[in-house]
């Protein structure tokens, strides 16, 4: 199994608490996912994040309708929270985001760890297809969380690599 990595950083001019209540609200999740995945939760609102929730959402993705089951399996208020796949597209999807004060803000890092399904099919789908949709929902992503603070974003990616 090939698992690639993801991962995004921004520089946010508000504080820690303010940056960990923004994205520790699942319905900020929908915000920031773009209209065309066709976002919607299945799990009622509001979710209480903590370690051991689940949330059950349905995304459109290349125009296949899917649920999308993810389970909080760390929740460290105001640093940190890990989301996993339980069910969905992906073989395997391990989500950390991580917060930390800096100069001038809070650091937001997102780092996705996932593998494709179907061996080689999987590889080169998420070659020709997947990669560029997954940079483009965190481009979008990056946006939205740059506008809702109010600020230019300031993203630095970083390549993505493939480990075995």
């Amino acid at each position: 199994m090939e698992v690639y990595t993801l991962e995004r950083r921004q520089v946010l001019p508000a504080d820690l608490a303010q940056v960990f209540s923004f994205f520790k609200s699942p319905e900020n999740l929908g915000r920031m996912t773009p209209q065309w995945l066709g976002f919607q939760f299945l799990t009622p609102l509001p979710v209480d994040m903590k370690d051991g929730t689940v949330i059950d959402y349905a995304i459109h993705l290349l125009g296949l309708p899917m649920r999308w089951t993810t389970l909080i399996t760390k929740f460290d208020p105001p640093y940190r929270f890990v989301d996993v796949q339980l069910r969905g597209p992906y073989s395997f999807w391990h989500h950390r985001h991580e917060f930390r004060q800096v100069s001038g803000g809070t650091e937001m890092q997102d780092s996705v760890c996932y593998a494709m399904p179907f061996g080689l099919p999987g590889r080169l789908v998420h070659a020709l297809v997947i990669k560029r949709l997954l940079d483009k929902i965190f481009e979008y992503r990056s946006e939205i969380i740059a506008t809702a603070f109010e600020v230019r974003s300031d993203v630095i990616k970083k390549g993505e690599e493939a480990t075995r």
